[in-house]
């Protein structure tokens, strides 16, 4: 029996993991756990500690990272701190990760040291800012590599990885989106109070090297969802630094019967929401992978996914009110078709799954190798 650790920092890479934890709940060589920290036991950002315990998991364990200096530096160091305790305690055969998180970093940086096998989800992969480092930095702290596409694999390469420890499996999260298993529009509307009939999705994270900028954007974006005639869902960013100044500026629309605003949804449920809206606005990474899944119209506002791919559908503009305001009255004129898929087809837990039976994939040197081109 493998025991394997699965870190969780946040709404969005416990979405991206859910798929993978569940097919091995029932596996008989395998014993799952997760460690849950970040985000999830913030109540500002919807307490989602919640939402891990309801999907039925066993063997949650919850470590505090969060700092009164909301730093990432610092929070790097906590979180390094208690999953080195807990790694100790626990011994697991794998540790997985996802992503560009601090928390993705910490884990790699507490296995490749105490000499634990680490998986990382979703390396290989550019976007703007500081979470291209994180990313890179992970990818190379860890031993294993499952990818999304073949893109994203060459990538890896180029920086030395070896080819044998790379594994294509899409994107896990692909898999919830095309089950059986989403609720329908009318209960997640029920259960949320969302009203509207027609309906965008709002969701604009911090950029950390923009900071000192986050209020202006912020500020800047208010504007133009309020001088628009839409209805907006509207979801809490993340706690990068710079979270403050654009929750401070949707105070506005706290009282305004066009927004209903929360710190967190389901992930299932923010799936159908996606589904069926008219488009998504802000500058999550749900723009460029979700939503053309989905064949929804995206507008994606600034630097933060700079360099990720692109399709017809995504309107990529600056942080301007007016930039924002034209893109918004554009939407319900762009067609737009559901795009090829770019990171896989929705089977990304039984291809981990049989990785993982493999008796090569146990094998891999602990000691990293760099492979010169």
């Amino acid at each position: 029996m493998k025991k394997i650790v699965f870190l969780t920092g946040t709404r969005a890479d416990f979405g991206k993991l859910k798929s993978l934890l569940a097919i091995l709940q029932d596996a008989p060589d395998f014993e799952p756990h997760i460690f849950v920290t970040g985000m999830h036991l913030q109540e500002l950002y919807g307490y989602t500690l919640i939402e891990v315990q309801k999907s039925g998991f066993k063997n949650i364990y919850t470590f505090e990272n969060h700092t009164h200096e909301t730093t990432m530096d610092l929070t790097l160091a906590k979180t390094i701190s208690g999953f080195s305790e807990y790694v100790k305690a626990t011994a697991p055969d794998l540790i997985v990760i996802h992503g560009d998180r601090v928390e993705a970093l910490a884990g790699a940086i507490v296995g490749s040291l105490n000499n634990v096998l680490v998986a990382h989800i979703e390396g290989g992969e550019v976007s703007g800012t500081i979470d291209e480092l994180i990313r890179h930095a992970t990818s190379k702290m860890s031993h294993v590599h499952f990818v999304s596409n073949a893109q994203a694999k060459n990538r890896l390469i180029q920086m030395g990885e070896l080819k044998q420890s790379i594994y294509t499996i899409g994107s896990p999260d692909i898999d919830i989106m095309f089950s059986d298993t989403l609720p329908n529009l009318e209960t997640v509307k029920a259960y949320y109070d969302i009203p509207f009939e027609a309906y965008s999705i709002v969701m604009f994270h911090p950029v950390t090297t923009e900071a000192d900028d986050m209020e202006t954007y912020a500020d800047a974006f208010v504007k133009a969802l309020l001088a628009s005639s839409g209805n907006y869902v509207v979801i809490y960013p993340n706690n990068d630094l710079g979270s403050q100044r654009i929750l401070k500026a949707y105070q506005c629309l706290m009282e305004n019967v066009r927004f209903r605003i929360f710190p967190s949804l389901r992930f299932e449920y923010f799936l159908t929401l996606l589904k069926h809206a008219q488009c998504i606005v802000g500058n999550s990474s749900a723009g460029v992978r979700e939503a053309p899944y989905y064949g929804i119209p995206v507008i994606n506002i600034g630097t933060r996914q700079q360099n990720r791919v692109t399709n017809s559908e995504i309107l990529n503009i600056d942080y301007s009110t007016s930039s924002i305001l034209k893109a918004l009255n554009r939407i319900s004129k762009l067609e737009v078709e559901k795009v090829t898929p770019h990171f896989g087809s929705g089977n990304s837990g039984a291809l981990f799954l049989k990785t993982l039976n493999q008796e090569a994939f146990w094998e891999l040197n602990h000691q990293k190798q760099f492979r010169d081109l």
